[in-house]
């Protein structure tokens, strides 16, 4: 998160409210929303009803389109 320089707040955002969930590997969970021109994009699994954040990452729109 410090290196793409995102709040924890800005994830608590996304994955309350994307603006797309996709299926990842592995039974995965792929959160998306809009930043600045990139995709932020959170990925988790599910534990018990929990989910847990694998990792987050800005990518560029073009190759996640949405």
């Amino acid at each position: 998160m410090a290196r793409y320089k995102v709040t924890e707040e800005l994830v608590k955002i996304t994955l309350e409210s994307p603006e797309i969930t996709l299926e990842g590997h592995s039974g995965r969970n792929i959160y998306q929303r809009r930043l600045n021109g990139h995709l932020l994009r959170v990925i988790t699994e599910d534990s018990k009803g929990i989910k847990i954040v694998i990792t987050i990452y800005k990518a560029k729109r073009e190759r996640y389109e949405i």
